[in-house]
């Protein structure tokens, strides 16, 4: 039997799509029915149909306020955040720290964080450099070694993980800890593609050296899991760490107005006591040689005792002063 050009058209449209359009052709093949109206004399009183009043449509969903926002991301990466920076630092307070500064920036900067394309990436990262810092071995509480895990493999893991230079480690807990793809990794890590497969290659080589059942990728990204799991790190509350932001963002700021009042006032007063023209410097004094001793004065003589009287009593007091003789 042979089909018609709509007839095969139809049969190419989705299920979905060509029971609809069978439905209304055949709503629209169908004859129309037709019915005799009849007036009758009295015809029945018509009643309008009470009115009834649309249903409210539903509200939509108020946005969430920063606060809730940053409580939400705190509460989903957090807890994960901590055991993976202890698996970088392998030290607990330095892990509990790293999360708290890296939320606490990002609530500072929570404009920037809000309208990133990965919120928990940013965070992620900014917590991977600040447990990565190398400055953290000057600080006092952190000279010496915290307790090491309670079981063995659980401490070999993590000696092996300590001993990988920081770019290495960092890069082997993104790809097999976290479990981001290369591509990902290497901009996590502002490192080259080919620079991110080396580290990971060398960073496997060197685990697999010292621990030859976690040479398969897929036994690594479960003992790390299982290792940092094994250790209780908890956060801090969210509410805290946005208080504990603030704080530090108060101080900081009081403290750049202190500083800048400081310069401004030392400028204006180096400007006042500042001289205004170029004075020479006074070369020092020499001591003369050869120079005879000042003589003492004697004492005066009758002839000249008898002078200084007259002088004193002429000269001040007689008419010489006043009318001087003309010559």
């Amino acid at each position: 039997m042979t089909q018609s050009p709509a007839t095969r058209d139809a049969n190419n449209l989705p299920a979905s799509l060509t029971k609809a359009d069978k439905v209304t052709n055949t709503q629209e093949a169908a004859p129309r029915p037709q019915v005799t109206v009849r007036p009758t004399k009295k015809p029945a009183p018509t009643t309008t149909p009470p009115a009834v009043s649309p249903s409210p449509s539903p509200s939509p969903p108020s946005p969430l306020t920063p606060a809730q926002a940053f409580d939400a991301l705190y509460g989903f990466c957090a807890p994960a955040l901590v055991r993976q920076t202890y698996l970088l630092c392998g030290r607990r307070e330095l892990a509990r720290e790293s999360v708290e500064q890296a939320f606490q920036l990002a609530w500072q900067r929570w404009p920037e964080v809000a309208v990133d394309r990965d919120p928990a990436g940013w965070v992620r990262a900014t917590a991977y450099e600040y447990a990565l810092s190398p400055w953290h071995r000057f600080r006092p509480r952190f000279r010496h070694p915290e307790p090491p895990p309670a079981h063995a493999p659980d401490r070999a893991l993590l000696d092996v993980l300590l001993t990988l230079p920081a770019p290495y480690r960092r890069t082997l807990l993104l790809y097999d800890g976290v479990g981001l793809d290369l591509p990902e990794t290497a901009a996590e890590t502002e490192a080259s593609t080919p620079a991110t497969a080396n580290r990971l290659l060398h960073a496997r080589e060197a685990i697999a050296a010292r621990l030859p059942a976690l040479a398969s990728p897929a036994e690594l990204h479960r003992r790390l899991a299982e290792v940092a799991s094994a250790e209780r790190l908890r956060a801090a509350k969210p509410p805290t760490v946005r208080m504990a932001g603030e704080r530090r963002a108060r101080f900081w700021t009081r403290a750049a107005i202190a500083f800048t009042v400081a310069i401004i006032g030392a400028t204006a007063l180096t400007v006042r006591t500042a001289p205004t023209q170029y004075e020479p410097p006074v070369p020092p004094g020499e001591t003369v040689q050869g120079v005879p001793p000042r003589a003492a004065p004697g004492p005066l003589s009758g002839k000249e005792l008898k002078l200084r009287a007259k002088l004193r009593s002429q000269t001040a007091n007689g008419p010489e002063r006043l009318l001087p003789q003309s010559r």
